[in-house]
């Protein structure tokens, strides 16, 4: 009974001082980093407006390139994807830190294990903290204005996992993507069997320390068919269907060029994307401000002020 009163007043507490951010969306893309294509889509986008912060995959190849176009640009929202898998079949990433096999977290070859389910399964706790420390090291230690973290596949969220994600938030003061039910992550598919009532005891940790809790997290749809028309009216529908609360778009354009032969069965809906956030209709559309977008940087800030 305690924990409920407990609960229900840092809610309310938390509601007055986060209450900016209702009816907000912030147009986020993932996989910044992974290849030279996401990270031109991240500065176009960002640029235009279509994309108000993205992540960078630290392990990734292309990290470095983006993390410069921060550097460079103080005006670019980007914050880490966590990363504990590398699930291309032959464009593969392996850990930061010096990982054995006895650390679980690579396969047989020495890579990130393909899907989160494998690292559930093999990968030692202490061996994930060290592993997720070193890329928010590495990412502060290339100079940018890190915004936040979020989790690859959702990897972070699993229950083995989900606390060392919020205490790492806590310690760099940084917002990290949480929903009040796990059912409402969209990418929750990724962290199969896990039900809201397992994942619940992570969100009253999170409200513990005061923390953004995003009502719903979008997905981008991998499961869309290439087309030869860009249907920009698909996202307006997602984006407007429910204002309520604070939303997050995990989103994936990609500019053409590698990622043909990176993603073989699935680069035209990345390659979609980048082309249906830079036409005119959709820039149109977004001018008329039915949606209100914001970044992650605002929300780092008033947590800090908060905090």
């Amino acid at each position: 009974m305690l924990l409920i009163w407990r609960r229900k007043l840092l809610i309310e507490l938390k509601s007055e001082v986060y209450k900016k951010f209702e009816g907000r969306i912030v147009l986020h893309q993932d996989d910044v980093g992974m290849c030279h294509g996401a990270n031109v889509a991240f500065g176009e986008l960002s640029d235009l407006g279509s994309i108000t912060s993205g992540s960078v995959m630290v392990p990734c190849p292309w990290f470095r390139e983006a993390a410069e176009m921060a550097v460079a640009n103080k005006k670019l929202d980007l914050g880490v994807h966590l990363t504990l898998t590398a699930e291309k079949e032959f464009y593969r990433w392996r850990p930061l830190t010096v990982a054995s096999k006895s650390s679980g977290l690579v396969d047989g070859d020495g890579y990130m294990w393909r899907d989160v389910s494998s690292v559930r399964r093999n990968a030692n706790t202490e061996a994930v903290a060290l592993e997720l420390r070193a890329q928010i090291d590495f990412a502060l230690a290339t100079g940018f204005d890190v915004t936040h973290l979020d989790a690859h596949m959702g990897a972070t969220l699993a229950p083995e996992f989900c606390a060392i994600y919020i205490a790492l938030g806590v310690e760099y003061k940084l917002p990290v993507l949480l929903t009040k039910k796990l059912s409402d992550y969209g990418p929750n598919n990724h962290v199969a069997r896990v039900t809201d009532e397992q994942f619940d005891e992570f969100v009253v940790l999170a409200e513990g320390e005061r923390m953004q809790i995003f009502d719903r997290v979008l997905e981008t749809d991998f499961n869309r068919k290439a087309v030869t028309v860009l249907d920009d009216l698909a996202y307006q529908t997602m984006f407007t269907k429910n204002l309520n609360g604070l939303t997050f778009a995990a989103l994936h354009p990609n500019a053409p060029g590698e990622v043909e032969v990176i993603e073989p069965n699935q680069f035209h809906v990345r390659t979609q994307e980048y082309k249906i956030f830079s036409s005119e209709n959709y820039l149109s559309w977004l001018a008329k401000k039915e949606i209100k977008p914001i970044g992650m940087r605002e929300l780092r800030d008033e947590m800090r002020l908060v905090k």
